[in-house]
């Protein structure tokens, strides 16, 4: 039996096929006064670039999502690294852009998150581990304001906060779920106000989600001046603008919001830059890596986070709306063990074939094609993510559902195969973004409905729920934040990635249900509005067995262990 490659050996097998990241840079003819280096294989492209660029045609744009995840993997990342290397394989320009793994995930589940086998960015243990250090800024510029709310409480509290209502939490990229809730300032006077408080992973700070839509530095320090840190006694917001804080916020942030320019194994150039969370957060890259991705390739091929009820539709209905763009043509990426799963099969059984369980399994493959090409409006190819054990009267079966639904499907053997194995799913891709059929595209919902209609609009077209349901305090909220003008901002789901639905158990497309939503917040400086729904954790926790057991270094500072 052949033996299977992890995805750090073949990384580190390749790597001498690694160009400069000048060449990369030149390969973009993206002026050197604009390429900051780290190191050999990875720079920062300031985003000044985009000036110089503002003239020039974006080129087309490939969204690339996925079916509801499952333990079985779907393969994601890899895929759009994939389409990336097998457009240029066609003799395409093409730039991909991703998000960056956060520390938390890498060391708890994932153990690494640049793509896998044959069809990864690299270098990957840099991009895994720290990168670039942008998290690491963002995490600063969080604690920043959470420092300067405490201090100004304890100096005298001039502004009158309620420090029962305080909304800000501290910020760290790990998954540690003993700082979920703790109290602080104890220790006497010298120490503080006592009070309740907590942190949440790095990736879901508003200051996260604030770095990936600002266009600039400007509108950098506008989004960050506007965040809600807490609430007065008369229940009136407290800005970070009003403590002053936003301008050595966006000091600290100044190089976190340059894209951070890397390659794939074939070289194809590729933007990895922010990481929002898509169940808790709007999970994209940032606007200004997808404006240099269209501005300097023929086309740009990203992610949005998680399946496409939470990813493609936060992508399309706050990121490309906020952009004044739309996808060109969308991927939706699934594979059949997954299906299977989908169908009630488990995970120990999936490499044997069964048509029944991938019959039960396949309507949540058919409800995210049906939410993108009948909601949104926007045309899209089914890549099935090819395993060995898969049988040809299963991708049979796949193929034959997804055509009745117009959809074509393509065998996408990336991870073995490279840009090679994604030929043909690049080929359609071209023949979907040429074809004029995204000019249809629409949104889900109006700004202009009010919350609740807009959150009704989301669970019945997007999750085909029967509606939502406010409990709690988050009938007040909807009151208080349409008092306060924010009722015409877009909303942000806070929603299990595991199922349509809120219930992480309902598998498949399921039916006769209905969303509750608990909470509701304004993320001001983003521009939306979060819901929450059932129990979404902003801060996670280490599985029994963390990746990180198995991740170490040896004398000569080579990486094992990232997978």
């Amino acid at each position: 039996m052949a033996v299977i490659k992890s995805d750090i050996d073949i990384a580190q097998e390749q790597a001498g096929n690694m160009k400069p990241i000048t060449d990369i840079a030149k390969s973009l003819d993206i002026d050197e006064k604009y390429v900051e280096q780290y190191g050999k294989y990875k720079a920062k492209i300031d985003y000044k670039l985009l000036n110089d660029l503002k003239d020039k045609p974006n080129g087309k744009l490939i969204l690339v999502t996925a079916i509801t995840p499952t333990p079985a993997g779907e393969g994601k990342t890899t895929t759009t690294v994939g389409v990336g290397d097998g457009l240029r394989k066609i003799g395409k320009k093409a730039v991909v852009a991703l998000r960056e793994p956060s520390l938390g995930p890498v060391f708890g589940v994932k153990g690494g998150a640049a793509g896998g086998g044959y069809s990864q960015v690299v270098p990957m243990e840099d991009i895994n581990l720290h990168f670039t250090g942008d998290f690491h800024a963002i995490g600063a510029a969080n604690n920043l304001l959470a420092a300067m709310l405490d201090n100004h409480i304890w100096q005298g509290n001039v502004l009158g906060i309620d420090t029962r209502r305080i909304v800000w939490k501290r910020a760290v990229d790990m998954n540690d779920r003993q700082l979920r809730n703790i109290t602080d300032g104890l220790g006497g006077f010298s120490n503080g106000m006592p009070r309740e408080d907590g942190f949440e992973i790095t990736v879901a700070s508003e200051v996260m989600a604030i770095l990936c839509l600002s266009a600039n530095i400007t509108d950098l320090k506008e989004r960050l001046s506007k965040i809600i840190c807490a609430y007065t006694r008369d229940k009136k917001p407290v800005t970070a603008g009003d403590l002053n804080a936003h301008g050595a916020m966006a000091a600290l942030l100044k190089d976190a919001l340059k894209p951070n320019l890397v390659q794939t194994l074939e070289n194809t150039p590729a933007f990895i830059h922010g990481g929002p969370f898509a169940n808790i957060a709007h999970g994209c890259n940032s606007v200004t890596a997808t404006r240099m991705a269209l501005k300097l390739g023929d086309y740009a091929v990203t992610e949005a986070g998680f399946g496409a009820d939470l990813g493609a539709e936060k992508f399309c209905d706050i990121k490309a709306r906020m952009m004044g763009i739309h996808p060109d043509a969308v991927v939706v990426v699934a594979t059949v063990r997954a299906l299977k799963m989908h169908g009630g099969k488990p995970k120990a059984e999936l490499g044997t074939e069964d048509l029944d369980a991938l019959k039960a399994g396949l309507p949540n493959l058919l409800q995210h094609i049906e939410n993108l090409t009948k909601v949104l409006h926007l045309p899209a190819v089914v890549a099935i993510n090819a395993f060995p054990t898969d049988t040809k009267a299963e991708l049979d079966l796949v193929e034959s559902e997804c055509k009745k639904l117009g959809v074509n499907v393509a065998l996408s053997e990336v991870w073995g195969k490279g840009g090679a194995g994604g030929e043909a799913l690049a080929r359609e891709v071209v023949r979907l973004a040429e074809s004029g059929e995204a000019d249809k595209f629409t949104y889900s919902y109006d700004l202009d409905l009010p919350i609740i209609d807009k959150l009704n609009t989301i669970a019945t077209k997007i999750y085909h729920a029967d509606g939502v349901d406010l409990v709690g305090s988050a009938v007040k909220q909807v009151q208080e934040l349409t008092a306060l003008g924010f009722d015409k901002l877009p909303i942000c789901m806070a929603k299990t990635q595991y199922s349509f639905s809120d219930d992480a158990t309902k598998l498949g497309a399921p039916k006769n249900f209905r969303v509750t939503v608990r909470n509701l917040k304004v993320s001001a400086g983003a521009g939306f509005i979060v819901a929450l729904t059932g129990e979404v954790m902003t801060m996670p926790g280490l599985p029994k067995v963390p990746s990180a057991e198995k991740i170490d270094v040896d004398a000569d500072g080579k990486i094992s262990g990232l997978f």
